[in-house]
C-alpha cells in the first residue's frame, strides 16, 4: 500500500473451490483479487478501535465478500471462506471506489500458497443461511454475521478442498 514497505496481512474472500489442487506443473496460489487490510481508511472510521478490532473488521468486510464470491460461483459449496495471508505491501494497492469498504485493497498479482497463513470457514449450521442469503432473504445475512467463521491453519486447508 502506498507508503507502506514489508509485509501486509491481507483477508482474501474466497470460496472452497480457491482450496482445490493446481493442474500439474502450476504452482499453487490464489489468483488476483479485491481483498481486504488495516487501511488509513478503516483507521479513520473507527478512531477508538485496536488494530485486533481493525483486523476483525477488515476479516468481516472479506467474509461478505466471499459471499458475494459465491453469489457468482454456483458450482461452489455454499460455505464463506477468509484466506488470512501475508505479502509484499507492493502487492496490493487502494482501491478507487467511493463504494468500496473503507478495508478493500486490490491484490495486483496471484498470491502464492506459501504466503497463506490460515483459513477461516463457515461450520457447515450456516449452509442454510448462506443459501437463503444469496436468494436475498436479508434475515439470513443477517443472521450469518452471528455464525463464527472456523479457524484452519494453512497446512490444513487441503482437507477443505471440495
Amino acid at each position: 500500500m502506498t507508503g507502506q514497505t514489508g509485509l501486509v496481512r491481507i483477508y482474501l474472500p474466497a470460496t472452497l473451490l480457491d482450496l482445490a489442487p493446481p493442474d500439474a506443473g502450476s504452482p499453487r496460489a490464489v489468483s488476483p483479487r479485491r481483498a481486504h487490510a488495516v487501511t488509513p481508511e478503516l483507521r479513520e472510521m473507527f478512531p477508538e478501535a485496536d488494530d485486533e478490532g481493525l483486523e476483525f473488521a477488515a476479516h468481516l468486510a472479506a467474509a461478505d465478500g466471499s459471499l458475494e464470491l459465491l453469489g457468482r460461483t454456483p458450482s461452489a459449496p455454499r460455505l464463506r471462506l477468509v484466506l488470512t495471508a501475508d505479502v509484499p505491501a507492493d502487492a496490493v494497492r487502494p482501491v478507487d471506489d467511493a463504494e468500496a469498504a473503507p478495508s478493500a485493497v486490490e491484490v495486483t498479482g496471484a498470491v502464492p500458497w506459501d504466503a497463506i497463513a490460515c483459513g477461516h470457514v463457515d461450520e457447515s449450521a450456516a449452509t442454510a443461511d448462506v443459501v437463503a442469503a444469496l436468494a436475498g432473504d436479508g434475515a439470513a445475512v443477517e443472521s450469518l454475521d452471528e455464525h463464527d467463521l472456523l479457524w484452519y491453519d494453512a497446512s490444513e486447508l487441503d482437507a477443505l478442498a471440495p
